[in-house]
C-alpha cells in the first residue's frame, strides 16, 4: 500500500517560464512513481531500487491546490501548470486515489493552462476535463495568438520497442500502447507531442532507430518532438548510473564500456556527441517536416486548422 502524506504547499512557481515545456508552475499529486524507470533523475538512495515501494500519496493536495490556484487567479498571474515535474500524473494507483483527475477539475475550475507529461493512456479517462482546459483555459498575453489553445499534451519516450523498454522503464505503460493512445487523442483534435527525453545512447538513437521514430511519429501526425540525450545521477546502489549500468551489463554487455567512457567522470554525454545529436535532430526534423519546439509546432497546427476552415 502506498504511505499516505500530507504536505504543506503542492503549487510550484518558477522563477521563469521552462524553454521546453512553456510551464510557469508544477504540480506533482504523488511522490516517486510506479514506472521505475532507471534512468530517472529522481533516483537516490533515499528512494531505494524500486521507486515503487516508495510511491507516497499527498492526501491534503487537492485542498492546497484549490486554495492556492484561486490566489493566483484572483492576481490575474495565469501561467501553465506542468502535471507532473518530478512523477508521472498518472501512475497506477490513480485509478484508486484520482488525485490527477480532481486536480484537473480544480484547474479547469480557475482557468489555468496545463502542460500534461506523461507516459500512460490513462490519460484518456480524462479527456472531458481536458477539453475544458483546452478551451477555457486564461493563456499569458504573449502566448494568446501563438498556442491553439490551453492545453498541451507530451508523451514521454525513450524507445519505441517493447522490448526495450520493459527493460528500462519496467513499470511504465508499453511505447505500443502509447502510440495507440496518442493516435486516439489527435483524433480528438488535441495538440499532441513527443517528449523524447531521454532517448537512449547506441540503442535507441542508431540512425535506423531514429529514421524510424521520426517516421512512426510523422504518420501519427504529432505536432512537435523533443529530443533531449541521457543523463545519469550518483553511484549509490539506487542512482540512477548504477541501475542503468547493471541493466547494460545485463542485456548490452557489448554497450557497457562505451558507457563507462562517457558516464565515469560526467553525469551527462560529451559536448561532441550532444553538437552531433542536435545536428541529426534538425536533419531528421528537417525531413520529416516535425518541429522541435512546441511553438513552432503551434504555428504549423494554426496554419493547417485555418487552411481546414478557409478550404
Amino acid at each position: 500500500m502506498p504511505k499516505e502524506i500530507e504536505v504543506k504547499s503542492i503549487l510550484n512557481k518558477s522563477k521563469h517560464r521552462d524553454s521546453w515545456f512553456l510551464s510557469e508552475y508544477s504540480i506533482n499529486l504523488y511522490s516517486s512513481c510506479s514506472f521505475n524507470c532507471l534512468y530517472c533523475y529522481i533516483r537516490g538512495s533515499k528512494y531505494g531500487s524500486n521507486l515503487a515501494s516508495s510511491l507516497s500519496v499527498k492526501v491534503n493536495a487537492i485542498d492546497l491546490l484549490r486554495k492556492q490556484l484561486a490566489v493566483k487567479a484572483k492576481k490575474e498571474q495565469h501561467g501553465f501548470i506542468v502535471a507532473c515535474s518530478a512523477t508521472d500524473p498518472y501512475p497506477k494507483i490513480e485509478t484508486e486515489y484520482k488525485l490527477t483527475r480532481q486536480a484537473l477539475g480544480v484547474i479547469a475550475q480557475h482557468r489555468f493552462p496545463v502542460h500534461m507529461l506523461t507516459k500512460s493512456p490513462l490519460i484518456e479517462r480524462d479527456i472531458d476535463l481536458l477539453k475544458q482546459i483546452e478551451k477555457g483555459a486564461v493563456l499569458p498575453d504573449d502566448l494568446k495568438s501563438v498556442l491553439p489553445g490551453g492545453l498541451i499534451i507530451s508523451f514521454s519516450f525513450s524507445t519505441l520497442d517493447d522490448d526495450v523498454a520493459k527493460i528500462f522503464e519496467p513499470g511504465a505503460p508499453r511505447p505500443s500502447e502509447r502510440l495507440a493512445s496518442i493516435g486516439r487523442l489527435l483524433e480528438q483534435g488535441f495538440f499532441v507531442g513527443i517528449s523524447l527525453m531521454p532517448l537512449l545512447p547506441w540503442i535507441a538513437d542508431t540512425t535506423e532507430k531514429l529514421e524510424e521514430t521520426f517516421s512512426t511519429f510523422k504518420k501519427l501526425g504529432v505536432h512537435f518532438l523533443l529530443p533531449a540525450t541521457l543523463t545519469l545521477f550518483g553511484n549509490e546502489k539506487a542512482s540512477s548510473k548504477t541501475l542503468y549500468f547493471r541493466a547494460l551489463e545485463k542485456h548490452y554487455p557489448e554497450l557497457l564500456p562505451k558507457y563507462l567512457k562517457y558516464f565515469e567522470n560526467s553525469n551527462e554525454m560529451p559536448s561532441y556527441y550532444w553538437n552531433a545529436f542536435q545536428k541529426k535532430m534538425r536533419e531528421l526534423s528537417e525531413a520529416h517536416q516535425i518541429q522541435l519546439s512546441i511553438l513552432d509546432g503551434a504555428k504549423v497546427y494554426n496554419n493547417e486548422k485555418n487552411n481546414t476552415f478557409e478550404g
